[in-house]
């Protein structure tokens, strides 16, 4: 019941997470932002990876796996209901705060979950089964798109043409009635999390984990940055976990009006949300077919090759025009597949007791949604968004490289025996 649970909030998760970007184009037009005012609200969202993992990491030592799974469960509920206040104000500051609470609470689970679904079973066979785990996280933000879609985008209170913008009554009315068509999905998701996280919490006494059990045994007290330097993968990894979060929720940020372009297709914002959604539907079917591969491909030599492959379509879609432009973004979806588990498992391999450490870090570095997109935005204020995915190019050069280091390190890396041991039940 527990791996059900787990499942269930990574598709919610899922959904939650990438219902976000079609918030970016409405936010834009709804509070008149520019493209870097509009990209506030990913880094509102991926702000919460750093602030929240450090004190997540210690809640989690501190009450078990379990209690600190069904925690951050609530607090992703907490935060879509705020969803409800911040549109009866019409607020732009508002939602941010809404995001950034939402946004605590799946960093807590995620860094419960994670290690959890990767000790289920054999060690070798860690990327694998946390890669298949995430696909439904990734079935979730295949689905979203569509969601937001017909819930957020094509639904508006307001008809064209009808606001008088030299009054700001009028205009602040508008933006309330706006909003309260945004908080609905996340209202609905609400329900959904408060009901799993009633039956985690329900199970923190029925599951022995014996990653419960290493919490309690003494760890190193040496300080962080010495503690990284005698873990260089670890601390790699935290960078390209950061690389490839940031070069992910860019692209799919600036999708949606990078389709609009005429330079792409010159889409409406409805209509592109349709190719966000296979922009994420090529993760998930990359998460599926990679699970398998990870089983006979090392997970640095896949890493290399996926990397590798989302830089040749980005720099496709930037020199090229029309479909194949806009084909060649929507593509990187299927790139981006196993890069988070794969990352994340090469990150905490031989961490032993001090896997609950490591894995806080790596998820530390999910804050690169946060700052990327950010980037990503004042490239398309200063330059043209149909320069913006230089950007997450970048991002995916870094990628390349670690995947290639892990390449060559892989013989002497420890087995992953020690820091996930298997979940047993009474």
């Amino acid at each position: 019941m527990l791996a059900g649970a787990i499942t269930t909030v990574y598709f919610t998760g899922g959904v939650a997470t990438v219902l976000v970007d079609t918030l970016v184009p409405k936010f834009k037009s709804l509070f008149d932002l520019s493209y870097t005012q509009a990209m506030l609200t990913q880094f509102s969202f991926f702000l919460a990876y750093l602030v929240v993992s450090g004190p997540a990491g210690m809640i989690t030592a501190r009450i078990g796996f379990v209690k600190a799974a069904a925690l951050g469960i609530a607090t992703m509920a907490a935060g879509c209901l705020l969803f409800a206040p911040a549109a009866l104000i019409g607020s732009y500051w508002a939602f941010l705060v809404a995001l950034f609470v939402l946004s605590g609470g799946t960093n807590i689970f995620q860094l419960c979950a994670n290690p959890i679904i990767a000790s289920l079973g054999k060690p070798e066979r860690a990327h694998s089964r946390l890669t298949l785990g995430l696909a439904f996280n990734s079935l979730g933000t295949a689905v979203a798109p569509l969601i937001g879609a017909a819930t957020i985008l094509a639904v508006s209170a307001i008809p064209a043409g009808k606001i008088d913008h030299h009054d700001a009554a009028a205009v602040h009315a508008a933006q309330v009635a706006e909003a309260q068509i945004v908080q609905r999905p996340f209202l609905a998701i609400a329900a959904l999390l408060v009901l799993v996280a009633a039956i985690c919490w329900a199970l923190r006494g029925k599951i022995r984990l014996p990653l419960d059990r290493t919490e309690k045994t003494k760890r190193t007290s040496q300080p962080l940055i010495a503690w990284l330097q005698g873990n260089p993968k670890l601390a790699l990894g935290v960078a390209a976990m950061f690389l490839y979060v940031g070069a992910e929720v860019s692209i799919g940020s600036i999708l949606i009006n990078y389709l609009g372009l005429p330079k792409t297709l010159g889409m409406a914002e409805a209509s592109a949300a349709g190719f966000v959604a296979l922009y994420w539907l090529g993760a998930l079917a990359g998460r599926f077919v990679g699970s398998f591969v990870l089983r006979v491909v090392s997970g640095g030599r896949l890493l290399a090759i996926h990397a590798g492959v989302a830089m040749v379509l980005i720099a496709c879609s930037l020199t090229l025009t029309g479909s194949i432009s806009a084909g060649a973004l929507v593509a990187v979806g299927l790139c981006n597949s196993i890069m988070f588990p794969t990352i994340f498992t090469l990150s905490i391999e031989g961490l032993g007791e001090e896997t609950p450490r490591g894995s806080a870090l790596v998820c530390m570095a999910i804050v690169g949604g946060a700052v990327v997109p950010l980037l990503s935005g004042l490239v398309a204020d200063a330059a043209g968004l149909e320069l913006a995915p230089i950007v997450p190019m970048a991002c995916y050069f870094g990628i390349l490289l670690y995947g290639m280091l892990a390449m060559r390190d892989r013989a002497a890396t420890p087995r992953i025996d020690a820091e996930v041991p298997a979940i047993g039940l009474n």
